[in-house]
């Protein structure tokens, strides 16, 4: 399992551009993980499914309402990781009107969420191999902070957390 210390999984993730821009045509476009956090303050958090209730009505929004907090105490960039296609993170993003506050990146094949070590077999709910709930601050591509929730839990991955350790 990644720790505080390691560096995040050399993977691509996929991301939904609605317009074209810095290189990226709209519609899915691939995220290598290595080149995105280089030399960049991730507040990265990860979680089992778009539009499921806990990240729909808590998790994203406090990264949305954090964003510009998050930005004060030096984070770059914000990432949403699910295991989850890039249409379905697009559309969710849509939803949440995330807009440029938080990257919505797709894990379609959960290849991050196996490489972290971090992944919550939800088969017999019928969601198959998902993400467990985590957040972590990423600098320069190495793990600074890692907060991962316990089963069904809710309690150290939200966006006030990570922000108090962005601050630290």
């Amino acid at each position: 399992m990644i720790k505080v210390g390691d560096t995040l999984p050399a993977v691509t993730l996929m991301e939904f551009s609605e317009v074209e821009g810095n290189g990226c045509s709209i519609g899915p476009n691939p995220v290598d993980v290595s080149k995105a956090a280089a030399g960049k303050t991730i507040a990265l958090f990860a979680l089992p499914g778009a539009f499921t209730p806990t990240c729909s009505a808590k998790h994203v929004p406090g990264y949305v309402a954090k964003a510009d907090e998050l930005k004060a105490a030096g984070v770059d960039e914000i990432w949403c990781v699910s295991v989850n296609d890039a249409f379905v993170m697009g559309a969710w993003a849509r939803d949440q009107k995330t807009g440029t506050k938080v990257r919505m990146l797709g894990d379609g094949d959960a290849a991050f969420a196996k490489a972290t070590g971090l992944t919550l077999d939800l088969t017999g709910k019928g969601m198959g191999l998902r993400s467990n709930r985590y957040s972590m601050l990423v600098k320069n591509g190495k793990v600074a902070t890692l907060n991962i929730e316990g089963p069904g839990k809710f309690e150290v991955s939200d966006a006030a957390t990570l922000l108090a350790q962005a601050r630290s």
